[in-house]
């Protein structure tokens, strides 16, 4: 059953030119894992260093292979997250 992550992200303004330019070298890489099926960066219109993440998986294992990735590694955990002043995901499967 596919799998899809719903995230909202939240940076300081002067922070956001870095989250958004890690969230779309994202948006680079993770198609060409083999169970990502789309993955959309969005950013909240009037709210400054606010981001959604739309993301769909093949199922859950595939979103697991997709956190151990380098690039996830690189530009998620190394570079985004430290940077978040909130942040929440929501894990759903696709009816």
């Amino acid at each position: 059953m596919a799998f899809a992550v719903v995230a909202h992200y939240r940076c300081a303004p002067a922070d956001e030119a870095t989250v958004r330019a890690a969230l779309l070298r994202m948006r680079e890489l993770t198609p060409a894992e083999p169970a990502n099926l789309g993955y959309e960066v969005h950013a909240e219109v009037d709210r400054p260093g606010s981001f959604v993440l739309y993301e769909r998986y093949t199922g859950r294992a595939g979103f697991e292979a997709h956190r151990e990735t380098d690039h996830f590694g690189e530009f998620v955990v190394g570079c985004v997250l430290p940077l978040l002043t909130e942040r929440t995901v929501t894990f759903a499967e696709v009816l």
